[in-house]
């Protein structure tokens, strides 16, 4: 609808008793011309709502004398016009103060679960105020059953039980028949549900992302395009003048159900937990690097920091094709003994190669060089330049992968992790602190380090989609209690 914000403010007028004749026939012919318009005020006024309003309230005005605007005389032909026009502002008025009164006092949606966020608990029902939240995630429960996750940063309202306004933030919603047709506003467009599951990402600068898990949504530009339907596994930006399909990611959104063990985590003090293992990490003689993307320490590259394992927290996060972030550690030494350890959220599997550590200089046969990523199996593989697998030892590719394959972790948070020891010629691979296989080595060259990229490597197949949070790179092997301990205190779920 075009002019929607001026709309909403000549309704305010009335709301205000301050219309004038002018502004109150103007009101009249968008309400008699413009469908749209018509469709917007009986929303805005939820009509049921309004109708009921209007028994209860209607008696406390006496007169229309008292609230109309002063008409000026007019000819006789347009009297009735006139008479029309007045009855009409009437009850428009009658009905935008009565709703006026609900809306202060109608609640749209309840706080189901709420990890880490200050400004909303469990219980909390939400009416038509605005809410910004800084850090953590909210699970909501609207009033016919949509059940809807937003994550932090995120700033938020509800203008009814059907209409939620999403200026920033990220959001996923599960809508059961009962709430067909809910509806998310952005500043670049709208989503309207047809019986579905999905996402819509606001981001602080730039265009709204629609993700559609499951069903059918109707998107639709602020500009008035054309409405495009989506479904299954269909993503969409709306760019105004240039809507454009983009890169399905399900598991980019905190869904609901997730809140709750999120919350969880953070009720058994988890976070503490982890904070004291990153302390004891730091002060390791061996540590090479302990990247946890806090500020003040942003790195080179081309990524988005959001939010990562714990509210307020922040990770990398990776989404197209060249994403990545530089580091340059440890090139001073060789290391006979390695640990590579992280927290990743993959939003999306499927790629030849997604990046976790490429060292830049592979490609020189300088042997050691370091590649450690999630293959096109799912598992996990280390790559040492030069080195050789032992004889005997059945892996096609050549080179040493896990044995579990990471699909089931899509969408949460998983711990991966390595160790890998040149002299007893191995390489042991980790998921969730369990260990997950071990395989030998014939040539096993000390490990080499130097520049580097996470997320990618200068290459199109190498690119990660997903998080990254809380990255180690030890010059030792840890053992499996270690690892199993790193994971226990760092994990976000319970």
């Amino acid at each position: 609808m075009k002019d929607e914000h001026s709309f909403q403010l000549l309704v305010q007028r009335y709301t205000d008793g301050v219309a004038s004749a002018q502004e109150v026939e103007s009101l009249n012919q968008r309400l008699r011309s413009d469908a749209e318009a018509r469709r917007l005020f009986l929303q805005i006024l939820n009509l049921d709502s309004a109708l009921d309003a209007l028994l209860v309230c209607g008696a406390s005005y006496d007169s229309r004398e008292e609230v109309l605007p002063v008409v000026q005389q007019v000819p006789v032909g347009r009297r009735r016009l006139w008479g029309y026009c007045a009855a009409l502002a009437a009850s428009l008025l009658i009905a935008v103060v009565c709703i006026s009164q609900l809306a202060a006092t109608k609640k749209f949606a309840t706080v189901d679960n709420a990890a880490g966020v200050e400004n909303l608990s469990t219980g909390m029902r939400l009416g038509a105020e605005s809410y910004a939240i800084e850090a953590g995630s909210v699970e909501l429960i609207t009033a016919r059953g949509a059940r809807v996750a937003i994550e932090a940063p995120a700033y938020f309202y509800f203008e009814s039980e059907q209409r939620l306004h999403l200026t920033r933030g990220r959001l996923a919603a599960d809508v059961p028949p009962s709430a067909k047709g809910f509806t998310i506003i952005t500043p670049n467009g709208k989503v309207i549900d047809l019986g579905t599951k999905f996402g819509v990402n606001m981001p602080d600068r730039g265009e709204a992302e629609i993700h559609v898990f499951q069903g059918e949504v109707i998107a639709q530009t602020s500009a008035g395009g054309k409405p495009k339907s989506l479904r299954d596994g269909e993503a969409f930006r709306m760019k105004l003048g240039a809507e454009s399909l983009l890169g399905f990611r399900s598991a980019a959104f905190i869904h609901p159900g997730e809140v709750t063990s999120l919350q969880a985590g953070l009720a058994a003090g988890q976070r503490g937990r982890s904070e004291s293992i990153l302390e004891e990490l730091r002060r390791d003689p061996a540590l090479i690097a302990l990247l946890d993307f806090e500020k003040p320490s942003p790195k080179q590259g081309v990524y988005r920091m959001v939010q990562g394992r714990w509210p307020g927290s922040q990770a990398a996060e990776f989404v197209n094709v060249g994403d990545h972030m530089k580091l340059d550690v440890g090139g001073e030494h060789l290391w006979p003994q390695l640990t590579l350890a992280a927290w990743v959220r993959l939003d999306h599997l499927g790629e030849p190669y997604q990046s976790l550590l490429h060292t830049d200089d592979w490609n020189k046969k300088n042997d050691g060089q370091v590649h450690w990523m999630v293959n096109r199996h799912t598992t996990m593989r280390l790559a040492l330049q030069g080195n050789t697998m032992a004889p005997g030892i059945v892996n096609h590719e050549g080179f040493p992968d896990s044995r579990t394959g990471v699909r089931n972790e899509l969408g949460r948070w998983v711990h991966l992790a390595v160790v890998y020891d040149a002299d007893k010629k191995t390489a042991r691979f980790y998921l969730n602190g369990k260990f997950d296989n071990e395989m030998q080595q014939a040539i096993a060259h000390p490990a080499r380090l130097g520049p580097a990229q996470i997320g990618n490597w200068n290459q199109n197949d190498r690119k990660l989609s997903g998080r990254v949070d809380e990255l180690l790179i030890l010059g030792r092997d840890m053992n499996d209690d270690e690892i199993e301990a790193l994971f226990a205190a760092g994990n976000p779920y319970r």
